[in-house]
């Protein structure tokens, strides 16, 4: 059992540290010594009750030991207060024998303050204070100041000693918290770059091999089919330009297939319609704890995208609505995916607490909400596919984020 000044856990045991561990020996040993001492004196000096000072000292060693070695003293309050009475009881019988008794007070404090709550060991030690000072009464000592300011002052050391390491100890493990979410967060942050720096370069190959291979075989495509049908009936050419046009159409279905494959994941599984709807079901509590109200609809007839627009589109939504939910205090936002003749645009409306566009430097974020990385990047995607992307917002009012695509002439999806 740890009978040191240590500080106590809800659960009423106590973490065993080197200077926990220190304070228990010498505690150990101060109320040994001092037992030792009062049961020598006794005998060296001839008092008329040394055998009945030597028992009870005996008893006071056998009830303090056996606290210390049952575990159940350690674990409840309940046995501690048992165990801390009957050490009192013999504790205050040695002070009837011997004045030398009242020096075991020192370490009764120690374990009052330790074992018990605040509310209780407050008492229990001016009890223990006021015992030692009446045993100077009981024995005839005289009377001085010393008498009464040695027991309170040691009884005033103590609780300072304890509360003091009490309090020490607390600020230790609320350092020791904070170090540790520091290192979670940190190991979160690598994780989250990384992964960030993965999806960046998967949709970066995916955007270069849609662009450049996909579309170059298609082209190919296109004019061997055209240059079939240009070519003589019977032409000796005619059977390597189908062979050239069906390896076209093999290396085209391969590349798509790579663009599929280095899309996000949460298009691998559906459309960006049910992208959006996943999203848009798996929002997050916003900053004040409460949890954000997200709507997600459809307007006019949905139509197969290249994979660059739906990545596009996608990542918009992201982080739009991720600034919404972390910065803008909002308690419902809207999505809406709008299909149209010429063009696709998405819209990402919130009723939260807004800002004015016009502060906002150029290149900076959404309210500045995301360090100023977020907008650009939302920009830069509707640039790259001919798309245009705006912002209206007002303080109080809500943010509204639109970007629109134009369709392309020919979709090779």
């Amino acid at each position: 059992m740890n009978t040191s000044p240590a500080p106590k856990t809800p659960a009423g045991s106590h973490r065993t540290t080197p200077v926990a561990l220190a304070l228990r020996l010498c505690l150990h040993a101060l109320l040994a010594g001092l037992l030792a001492l009062a049961a020598v004196r006794a005998v060296a000096d001839g008092a008329p009750h040394a055998g009945a000072v030597v028992a009870a000292v005996a008893v006071m060693g056998g009830v303090y030991a056996a606290g210390t070695l049952t575990p159940a003293v350690a674990r409840s309050r309940r046995a501690a207060a048992v165990w801390l009475t009957a050490l009192g009881v013999c504790w205050a019988a040695l002070l009837v024998l011997s004045p030398d008794g009242l020096w075991t007070a020192f370490p009764l404090y120690f374990l009052q303050l330790h074992l018990l709550p605040v509310r209780w060991a407050l008492p229990a030690v001016a009890l223990t204070a006021a015992a030692a000072i009446a045993s100077f009464v009981l024995h005839g000592s005289p009377l001085s100041p010393g008498s009464f300011i040695g027991p309170l002052l040691g009884a005033a050391m103590a609780v300072a000693t304890v509360l003091g390491y009490e309090a020490l100890y607390r600020e230790s493990e609320r350092r020791r918290r904070l170090i540790d979410e520091l290192m979670a967060t940190r190991a979160e942050l690598a994780a989250a770059e990384r992964t960030a720096g993965t999806l960046a370069e998967r949709e970066r190959l995916a955007r270069e091999i849609h662009d450049t291979l996909a579309q170059g075989l298609s082209s190919i495509q296109l004019l061997l089919r055209a240059a079939q049908r240009a070519l003589p009936a019977g032409s000796p050419a005619a059977p390597h330009v189908e062979q050239a046009r069906a390896a076209a159409q093999d290396n085209l279905a391969e590349a798509r297939r790579f663009v599929r494959a280095l899309s996000p994941p949460d298009l691998a599984h559906g459309s960006l319609a049910g992208a959006l709807e996943r999203l848009s079901a798996s929002a997050s509590p916003g900053s004040d704890g409460a949890r954000v109200d997200v709507q997600f609809t459809v307007s006019g007839t949905p139509t197969e995208l290249p994979t660059p627009y739906e990545v596009a589109l996608l990542r918009t939504a992201q982080s739009a609505l991720a600034n919404t939910v972390r910065h803008a205090g909002a308690g419902r936002a809207e999505i809406t995916l709008s299909f149209m003749d010429t063009s696709v645009s998405l819209d990402v409306v919130d009723d939260g607490r807004g800002f004015d566009p016009a502060s906002v430097p150029r290149g900076g974020g959404t309210g500045g909400h995301d360090g100023g990385f977020g907008l650009p990047a939302m920009r830069a995607r509707a640039r790259s596919l001919g798309g245009t992307l705006s912002v209206e917002s007002a303080p109080g009012h809500g943010t509204a984020v639109a970007v629109t695509l134009p369709l392309p002439t020919a979709v090779a999806p």
